[in-house]
Formats: C-alpha cells, structure tokens, sequence
C-alpha cells in the first residue's frame, strides 16, 4: 500500500480535450448552424477518418480558411476579434 501512496495520482475519466492545454471542450461556447445533407455527411466522415472531433475537423477548417485570406483580410478579421464592441453580426439578404 505504501507503494501506490508514493506514486502521483490519475485522474479519474478523460483528460480535458480542448485546443489548448487544461481547456474543457464544454465550456465552450455553443455553435448551431444549418447545412446541405453532403456537407454534413463529408464532416462526419472526415471525423471518422481522421480520429478527431467534429468541432476539431471545423476549427481546422477556419483556421485554414483564414491563413488563405489576404494580408489586408485577416488584419479585418483580427481588429473585429479584438474590438471593445465585439463582432456586430447582420443578415444579408
């Protein structure tokens, strides 16, 4: 019994699996979006495919569409992030 005592702790379950280090994927903010059937269906099997979470397989997708924008676009998108008012969402018809 001494030797179990000595030796550090495992948590009991699963690690935290957010994208960065002690992050937990619940805490997260919550997204619900509509898509085609096809869309869909191509995220799960990438999912599948690749071993990780949807929300990693989409977090990949945005970060790789945001590295293809312009220089002028991501510097946009950075001051929008960092703006006291926040993001201002509008629906375009």
């Amino acid at each position: 019994m001494g030797e179990t005592s000595s030796k550090a702790r495992r948590r009991v379950g699963r690690p935290p699996a957010g994208a960065r280090a002690g992050e937990k994927v619940k805490d997260y903010p919550q997204l619900s979006i509509r898509v085609p059937e096809d869309a869909r269906k191509k995220l799960q099997a990438m999912s599948q495919i690749t071993g990780r979470p949807q929300w990693r397989v989409i977090n990949d997708a945005i970060e790789c569409y945001f590295r293809e924008r312009s220089e002028t676009e991501r510097q946009t998108i950075e001051d929008l992030m960092r703006s006291p008012r926040g993001l201002v969402f509008s629906v375009a018809n």
